[in-house]
């Protein structure tokens, strides 16, 4: 395994180096594990609608980033006391969606730096104490997979119920009554000489702990530095998709007809734009995962009768798991018509 510290704090330009070191660089099947924090930001869902996630008031009056991210789930919100990591790996050597072995690992140094009640829950959270302090998502393309998530240290939760909007339904599911019950950060459940650990320290800690070593120094060949070749291909990517607008908010046609609902697996929103009862056009939502583009499935359902057996019908044929693992093609098809 090889490891990146990232040095940039603007998660776009981190979310690009990610994106440039899992598809433009060859590592053979040589997992990487990359860590990175930033400025105060909200990172949305690749399949999310932007605008109505963020309470764009006061993301602009906080100067908070918004951007969008490759990968399915629901949005998050960072600052400097969140650490980022991210494993590499081949798409054949992990299934999709299975986060835990991914967190696993993280999870086993946590538990040796004292935070011993810490554990993956339910899709892709870790929780201590029963309190989500780490949220996951995952993404593949070409052959190799990354699954990235936070660590949320010492995060200002005062910001994140009020930069976020969160569906009433995905809490309700829960079983609770605010965002900010729910979430937590994990240095007051480390042992006492972390209690005044630092992001830097801590995701060093963790990398030592992932390598099983005593210093860095021992690792020096472990580490990748991205080099100015590098930089000028993600400064690229950076622009064509973490700085552009079109990609971090979209653009929203009219629908006529609205169908969501929250899984175990995930929340759809259907959007539908139906003329003399057939299909003009159809975006789906939501913080599901998928390995497939789910825009590939939207257009199959283009010019298809907007009745639940011909609906049902292109999903039985097409498949769904693809792009929207975890929930079963007929309860998907119930919802949509």
């Amino acid at each position: 395994m090889r490891y990146v510290s990232m040095t940039s704090h603007n998660i776009g330009m981190n979310l690009a180096t990610e994106q440039y070191l899992m598809n433009d660089k060859d590592f053979g099947r040589e997992p990487l594990v990359l860590f990175y924090y930033e400025e105060p930001c909200i990172i949305v869902g690749r399949n999310q609608n932007t605008l109505e996630e963020i309470n764009q008031d006061y993301v602009k009056e906080h100067n908070i980033r918004v951007t969008r991210r490759l990968s399915g789930g629901g949005a998050v919100y960072q600052d400097l006391g969140n650490l980022c990591f991210s494993f590499v790996v081949p798409s054949d050597s992990e299934e999709f969606g299975d986060f835990k072995s991914f967190t696993q690992p993280i999870v086993d140094v946590l538990h040796k730096m004292g935070a011993t009640t810490a554990e993956v829950s339910g899709r892709n959270d870790i929780l201590v104490d029963g309190k989500k302090f780490s949220g996951n998502a995952m993404y593949s393309r070409n052959g190799k997979t990354f699954s990235h998530g936070t660590l949320m240290l010492n995060v200002d939760l005062s910001v994140v119920a009020d930069a976020l909007h969160v569906a009433k339904d995905k809490i309700a599911s829960k079983g609770i009554k605010s965002v900010r019950s729910r979430v937590t950060n994990l240095r007051p459940f480390l042992d006492k000489e972390y209690q005044d650990i630092d992001v830097p320290t801590f995701r060093d800690d963790l990398i030592k702990g992932l390598f099983h070593v005593d210093s860095l120094d021992e690792i020096k060949d472990k580490q990748y530095v991205v080099t100015p070749e590098d930089q000028k291909e993600i400064d690229k990517i950076y622009e064509q998709y973490y700085n552009n607008w079109d990609w971090v908010y979209g653009k929203s046609p009219e629908f006529t007809i609205k169908r969501r609902k929250h899984f175990d697996m995930g929340t759809i929103d259907a959007r539908f734009d139906v003329k003399d009862g057939v299909i003009k056009n159809v975006k789906f939502y939501g913080d599901f995962f998928g390995p497939q583009d789910i825009n590939e499935l939207a257009a199959k359902l283009q010019g298809v009768k907007y009745d639940h057996d011909a609906i049902a019908k292109v999903l039985n044929e097409n498949g769904t798991q693809q792009y929207i693992t975890g929930i079963p093609t007929d309860q998907i098809a119930d919802l949509l018509a």
